[in-house]
């Protein structure tokens, strides 16, 4: 299959963080669907690397598919869910479903890394030939 794009991105836990205490409820409703909420508050010792880590997957999924924050894609139009092995893997809905099905993508591979600073995400985009 043809790669359709390759996104990554790299975010500070401290600034995910800063912005849960700033805007609370509001930030995580907007960004995170309530099952990611759920899963990164179920370890409070790296929660805010959970949180960093899901932030950087949705960045770099859509710089995958080529597309940014535009044509009215929501943060939860993309959802890092995991496998039963614990692989993380992405779902799409709304307009990012949208338009990865207009452009032939089958599949988006996705892997997460964090430390207590850091969280990045890579991600890559198949197509259909």
């Amino acid at each position: 299959m043809p790669i359709l794009g390759h996104g990554i991105d790299l975010v500070s836990v401290s600034r995910i963080g800063a912005m849960i205490d700033r805007h609370g409820a509001h930030f995580l409703g907007r960004v995170f669907t309530l099952a990611e909420q759920s899963y990164c508050e179920r370890n409070a010792k790296r929660r805010l690397e959970h949180y960093a880590a899901r932030f950087a997957a949705k960045e770099a999924v859509l710089k995958a598919l080529g597309t940014g924050w535009r044509d009215g894609i929501a943060w939860t139009d993309v959802e890092v869910v995991l496998e039963p092995s614990g692989k993380p893997t992405i779902a799409l809905t709304g307009r990012a479903s949208s338009i990865a099905l207009s452009e032939g993508v089958t599949t988006i591979h996705l892997s997460l890394s964090h430390t207590g600073d850091f969280a990045t995400a890579s991600a890559i985009a198949e197509r259909q030939t």
